[in-house]
């Protein structure tokens, strides 16, 4: 695990990924910005009681609000945005590190954006459901909130980086097999994701690190096909 997440940080160095983190780096943000300025219009508008006191006290909390769920939803937001590049940034790393795998199997760009979709849908509400956790017990929430997006993260990246080298059937029996590795490095990728100003970047060291797990795994199963010829 400690060797494919030092790999998925030197990756970093290669050019070809450079574009596409500037690409998705600029989109993701401005997602937020245009929700900030759509949330910050809606709740400066908002007149619920009659003293201005209590309406400074609700556009604070709510402004409070808005800082903790764009945390939260951060990763679910940006990983919807970079899934236009998953398969290119999974490529440009298997280039680099394997170039002996030859072509990946295709894959219809709606497969991938379904699956990170699918992975936003499933990170927003999961987060929204143990959210008073996270307000309510501090330290633990740092477990909570790793537990609960390392499962989802370890589970979704490693089916878009799996499918270009392996059939859905396979890319399942897998992740069951390999549950326990594939959580370990949902919950790195989970940690990536909760730094500030790192996470601008998490998507891209998820693929990478997914690549490289995924790798790992051949020699580990000899029924393990990774070739899109075989």
């Amino acid at each position: 695990m400690l060797s494919a997440f030092f790999r998925a940080v030197a990756d970093f160095r290669n050019p070809a990924l450079s574009r596409m983190i500037a690409i998705g780096l600029a989109l993701t943000v401005t997602s937020f910005l245009v929700l900030w300025g759509v949330l910050a219009v809606v709740v400066g508008h908002l007149s619920l009681f009659g003293s201005a006191y209590l309406n400074w006290l609700v556009d604070l909390l709510g402004a409070v609000a808005v800082l903790v769920l764009s945390w939260l939803l951060f990763p679910a937001v940006s990983t919807l945005v970079m899934g236009f590049f998953l398969d290119r940034i999974a490529s440009a790393v298997e280039v680099a590190n394997y170039p002996e795998l030859g072509p990946a199997r295709p894959v219809r760009a709606t497969v991938v954006l379904a699956a990170t979709a699918r992975l936003m849908s499933l990170a927003i509400l999961l987060n929204i459901l143990v959210l008073p956790a996270y307000l309510l017990l501090p330290v633990a929430n740092v477990f909570v909130f790793l537990a609960v997006n390392g499962y989802l993260f370890g589970r979704e990246y490693f089916e878009v980086v799996a499918l270009r080298r392996i059939d859905p059937i396979l890319a399942r029996q897998t992740r069951r097999r390999f549950a326990l590795r594939l959580f370990l490095g949902g919950v790195l990728i989970a940690g990536v994701f909760a730094v500030p100003l790192v996470n601008l970047i998490a998507p891209v060291f998820a693929t990478a690190l997914m690549v490289h797990i995924f790798q790992a795994l051949r020699p580990r199963d000899p029924g393990f096909i990774t070739s899109s010829t075989r």
